[in-house]
Order: structure tokens, then sequence, then C-alpha cells
């Protein structure tokens, strides 16, 4: 039984396994998107929700933790110097992950994993007002500018 295991193992013995995560998470932070299979990239949304939370905590000691995984200092100092303060208002999942279908060799199921890049904004529950926005959107945006075009 595999009780308290967390994780999976991914067909690699534990210091191949941690070493392969350590590579993916710094590509994934220097490139912002990598492409992978589903399995990896569900691993490896662990490790790089972990490195940003360490980089939105900005001490010393977090840089340093930081530098234990991830293997290059720029893309530390990326990390703390630009993708923290975007990140700083979001409680989390700073990662999407979009399915491609399977690989032609193997079939393996590929994903693309990148940083969610929109900004966080709260939730407002119970106002009423979800409906209505919608609907302003839709009336805000500019209908006709084609016709405008032709015309001038």
């Amino acid at each position: 039984m595999r009780h308290n295991k967390a994780g999976k193992r991914l067909g690699r013995n534990s210091s191949h396994r941690r070493a392969m995560m350590r590579n993916m998470v710094t590509s994934l932070l220097e490139h912002d998107r990598i492409t992978t299979t589903d399995a990896r990239a569900k691993e490896l949304r662990k490790l790089a929700d972990r490195m940003i939370t360490l980089a939105k905590r900005g001490d010393l000691h977090a840089r340093r933790q930081a530098l234990q995984v991830v293997q290059d200092r720029k893309v530390v100092a990326k990390l703390f110097d630009r993708l923290a303060p975007r990140y700083q208002e979001r409680p989390g999942g700073y990662t999407r992950i979009i399915k491609l279908g399977s690989r032609p060799g193997d079939n393996a199921s590929l994903s693309i994993i990148e940083l969610v890049e929109e900004e966080y904004s709260a939730q407002t529950t119970g106002t009423g007002d979800e409906g209505s926005s919608s609907a302003e959107k839709s009336e805000s945006t500019p209908q006709g500018t084609d016709e405008q075009a032709k015309e001038a």
C-alpha cells in the first residue's frame, strides 16, 4: 500500500526525478511556458507554485530556498523582481495546464504548462451584479466600426 507517499514517480529514481523537476521549473520560470506530458505538468505545477510563493515572501531566506531548486541565478532574480509583484494579490493558482492531445511517437498525452498572465481580481459574491456586468461589457464594445470605416 502506498499510504503517505505523495507525488508521482514518473518512471524515474528519486535523484533523476528531482533533477528533471529542477530543470523543468527553471525552464518554466525562464520562458513562462513549456510543453511536456500531462503527468509531468501536474507534478511541475506543485513545484512552480511553491517557488512563486517563496518569491512573494521576498526575504533572503526565501531567495536562498529558491536557489536550492532553481538552477540559474538570473531566473531567480526574474522570479523575485518581476514575477512576484505580478502575483502579489493572487492567493495561488499561478499556472495553467492546457491539454494538447497525444504525441505521435508514443501516444503520450501532451500539454502546455504556462504561467497565468491576467491580473487577479477578487470575486464578489452575492451582489447580484454578475449578470448585468456581462451585458454592460457587450454594450460598451464599439458596434458598427466596419460601417463607419466604409463611410469614411
